[in-house]
C-alpha cells in the first residue's frame, strides 16, 4: 500500500480524565492534528478513529498514543505540543516524545515546565549538560538563548554555579538609534532588555530583580567582559554573530574555574558596521575540531514562535539561496 492510499485506524483510551486533556477544548488538540497531518479524526467517547493517507494515519496514530503516555507520566500537555509534536515525528518516525518532552529543564515560578520541543533541542540540552562550552547557532525562534537561559537557573537552583552572567554586544539591528538619554545603563538597557525578558518569564520580575540586585545575576554589554576571569559561573553570549574576531577571543578567554560558556547566534542576521567579518562565524570554523566544545545547529524546523515564523524563516533563505546561484 503506498503512503497516498487510504488507510485506517482505531484507537481506545481507557482514562475520561485523560481523554479530556489529550483532546483539548471542544475537541481542539484533534482538529490541530488534522490539520497538521492531513487526516479525519473521529472521536466517539474514548474511541477515535483515523482516516487519511497512510502516512498521515500512521503519524498521527504514533503522536496520539505518544502524548496519551506523556499524559500517563504526569506531563502537563501545551497547546503548542501538538505541533511539535508532529515536527519531531515527521523528521523521524521512530522517535520516543517521552525521551524529549519529559527531560525537564526548569519548572518556572507559576508551574510552567521547560523542556526540549524537538530533537535538536533535545541534543543542545544534552550539550550543554555535558561540555564546558556550546555554540548554539540558527534562525530566531528556535529555542537557543532561552534554553540557554534556562539552564542557567536551573543550574544556580541546584547550587552548580555561584552566579549567571549574560551578555551580548551593544550593536544596532540594521537602524541607528541616535542619542540616547540617560545614564550608562540606561543607555545600554534597550539591548539588554531580551535576557530580561526571559528571566522574567522564568523566576517571576520580583525574584529576577533581587537576584540581579544582589548580583547573583549579571546582564551586561560584551565590553564589560574584558579584563575579568569568570569562575563559579554560567556565562551566556547572546547575539554573537555581531561579535568580532577580537571580541569573540576575549569572552573565550575569560572562562575561569568551574564554569560554563554558551554562545549563541543567527548567522544570517549579522549587524557588524561595514559588514565585518563575525568571530561566532570565525570561531565556529576555526574552534571545531576542540575537545570540549560543542556546536549545535538549528533550522527552521526547530522554530518555537509563531507557526507563520517557520514559513517567513524558509521564504527568506530560499531567496538567498537564489540571490547566490
Amino acid at each position: 500500500m503506498s503512503a497516498t492510499s487510504p488507510s485506517r485506524r482505531e484507537l481506545e483510551f481507557s482514562d475520561p480524565a485523560q481523554i479530556v486533556v489529550l483532546y483539548g477544548p471542544q475537541n481542539q488538540n484533534l482538529t490541530g492534528i488534522e490539520h497538521g497531518v492531513g487526516v479525519q479524526i473521529h472521536a466517539r467517547g474514548a474511541k477515535l478513529t483515523i482516516e487519511g493517507p497512510e502516512h498521515g494515519v500512521e503519524l498521527a496514530a504514533s503522536l496520539l498514543t505518544q502524548l496519551a503516555e506523556l499524559l500517563q507520566s504526569g506531563y502537563p500537555l501545551y497547546p503548542a505540543d501538538i505541533a511539535y509534536g508532529i515536527r519531531v515525528l515527521e523528521k523521524q518516525p521512530r522517535a520516543v516524545l517521552k525521551d524529549i518532552f519529559l527531560d525537564q529543564v526548569f519548572i518556572t515560578g507559576n508551574k510552567r515546565v521547560i523542556s526540549p520541543k524537538s530533537l535538536n533541542q533535545k541534543a543542545y540540552i544534552e550539550a550543554m549538560r555535558n561540555h564546558d562550552i556550546v555554540f548554539g547557532t540558527g534562525p530566531a525562534g528556535t529555542g537557543k538563548t532561552y534554553l540557554a537561559v534556562a539552564m542557567a537557573v536551573a543550574a544556580y537552583s541546584k547550587h552548580q554555579v555561584r552566579s549567571i552572567i549574560l551578555t551580548r554586544p551593544a550593536v544596532e539591528a540594521g537602524e541607528k538609534l541616535g542619542f540616547l538619554p540617560g545614564d550608562l545603563a540606561e543607555k545600554i538597557n534597550p539591548y539588554l532588555r531580551p535576557l530580561h525578558d526571559a528571566l522574567n518569564d522564568m523566576l517571576g520580575r520580583e525574584k529576577a530583580a533581587a537576584l540581579i540586585e544582589e548580583e547573583s545575576i549579571e546582564i551586561a554589554p560584551l565590553a564589560f567582559m574584558r579584563g575579568r576571569t569568570l569562575n563559579n559561573a554560567f556565562v551566556i553570549l547572546d547575539e554573537a554573530q555581531n561579535t568580532t574576531r577580537e571580541q569573540m577571543q576575549m569572552f573565550l578567554t575569560r572562562l575561569g574555574f568551574n564554569s560554563k560558556a554558551v554562545i549563541t547566534g543567527d548567522l544570517t542576521q549579522i549587524d557588524l558596521p561595514g559588514k565585518g567579518q563575525s568571530g561566532l562565524r570565525h570561531a565556529t570554523r576555526i574552534l571545531k575540531d576542540i575537545p570540549g566544545i560543542a556546536f549545535s545547529r538549528f533550522s527552521e524546523a526547530d522554530v518555537v514562535r509563531h507557526h507563520l515564523v517557520q514559513a517567513i524563516i524558509r521564504a527568506y533563505e530560499s531567496e538567498s539561496k537564489r540571490g547566490q546561484a
